[in-house]
């Protein structure tokens, strides 16, 4: 690294981000791994024989372990890249195309996503193949997990390509209000993607098939019309597909709504514990968390414009890249990591309003279920099929979880239940 390089303030604070992240991550991981304990916690016997949990414990070691490995080798990567110039290469690269600046553009960033992708991509193979196969998780054939990657890359040049055309063009053509304009089309841009993803582009991934007629339908039918809740239908996603584990989870808006349940967690819970883990869901949508999540994502983007705004033209940020031409296109890929610890600061304080809304959904199954130990019940369940780390430490929650530990939450719905009786 020449000294000028060194000297540059933009290398300073985004090199400290970057090791800061990882620093943090990390520790919190030692800490979670040092945290594991052999006793299962009494409140969980009832789910969890010593086989499981056993189980239980040896999968959070092998996923956090694995996680540090893939985290430094990728940390290690991008500064390798960095600092021995591949952003500037892979720039000149290009410009030697002699495409216009918005194509340019364009491949550019293509080509960064894709060596990133192919640099994920063995680590995303053990991790499905190696890991999760060693758990009992993993489901999913190659076939299908290479025809995922196929779908997701044609999903990025058909879907992101033309918004990042659109954002290029205004930051290259319209000055000091190119921001506002990207602004409001990414807004816009989201709210189609949020009604026409149930129905289009997640089926390109997953079959999902109307819930059969029968007492979970019917259950599940009465339980949303006495919340005041409208169903234009409950679907069933093969999940199995890819993996045993369970989930159930709401999209969609306006009459596009629908509740979809995995064949997974049919199979494994009883119709109380499954209307259960439904109201749940609905009390997302009915505290009004789905509309609130919204207009943060929104209003974030706004402020990630803003900055952006800021920066694309800064020739000290190019010079900490080696950068020999300042573009809005690169300039796009070095606010991002310039974004780093503006993003870690919003990640803690997004993951705590998800816990707390989390107990918020919680609380409103509970008062609105007709059985509302089956809630506990359900959770448990869930744990212990999913393996789920009972004994999280707090600092590695306070970094990473968007949902309670379920010792937590288990302990809070008690507690309603309890003053409530």
């Amino acid at each position: 690294m020449s000294e000028a390089h060194s000297m540059n303030i933009y290398v300073i604070i985004i090199l400290l981000a970057l090791l800061l992240d990882y620093f943090l991550n990390l520790l919190a991981d030692i800490l979670n791994l040092r945290k594991l304990s052999g006793e299962i916690p009494p409140d969980f016997s009832d789910v969890y024989d010593r086989e499981t949990y056993r189980k239980s414990q040896e999968y959070t070691r092998a996923k956090t372990r694995f996680g540090i490995f893939v985290s430094t080798v990728s940390l290690a990567a991008l500064l390798v890249f960095w600092f021995f110039g591949g952003f500037n290469w892979l720039d000149i690269f290009v410009r030697s195309w002699r495409l216009n600046q918005i194509v340019t553009g364009i491949v550019y960033i293509a080509l960064l996503l894709l060596i990133k992708e192919l640099f994920s991509l063995p680590f995303s193979a053990v991790d499905t193949f190696v890991i999760e196969e060693r758990f009992g998780f993993n489901r999913t054939k190659p076939a299908t997990f290479f025809t995922d990657l196929l779908k997701g890359l044609a999903l990025a040049i058909l879907l992101g390509g033309p918004i990042l055309a659109v954002v290029l063009v205004f930051f290259e053509k319209t000055g000091v209000y190119a921001w506002l304009y990207c602004w409001v089309i990414s807004t816009i841009f989201t709210l189609i993607l949020q009604f026409i993803a149930p129905t289009w582009i997640m089926p390109l991934f997953n079959k999902f098939k109307p819930l059969e007629e029968g007492e979970l339908k019917n259950g599940i039918l009465d339980y949303a019309k006495s919340v005041d809740f409208p169903l234009t239908g409950v679907f069933v996603m093969d999940g199995s597909r890819r993996s045993s584990k369970s989930n159930a989870f709401f999209t969609g808006f306006g009459r596009n709504k629908r509740i979809a349940l995995f064949d997974t967690l049919i199979a494994k819970h009883s119709i109380p514990e499954l209307i259960a883990i439904l109201a749940h869901e609905i009390g997302h949508y009915k505290k009004k968390h789905v509309i609130q999540g919204m207009i943060i994502s929104i209003f974030h983007a706004g402020f990630v414009f803003f900055l952006l705004s800021l920066f694309l033209g800064n020739q000290t940020l190019f010079q900490a890249f080696l950068m020999a031409h300042v573009s809005v296109y690169a300039g796009l890929i070095f606010f991002g990591l310039l974004y780093t610890p503006v993003e870690l600061i919003l990640s803690l304080l997004l993951n705590l309003l998800s816990r707390h809304n989390e107990y918020e959904a919680d609380r409103f199954a509970v008062r609105t279920i007709p059985f509302p130990s089956a809630l506990i019940t359900a959770l448990k369940n869930l744990a212990a099929h999913n393996l789920t780390n009972l004994s999280p430490h707090p600092f590695h929650v306070f970094l990473n979880y968007s949902h309670p530990p379920l010792p937590e939450r288990i302990g809070a719905i008690e507690k309603r239940l309890k003053n409530e009786g």
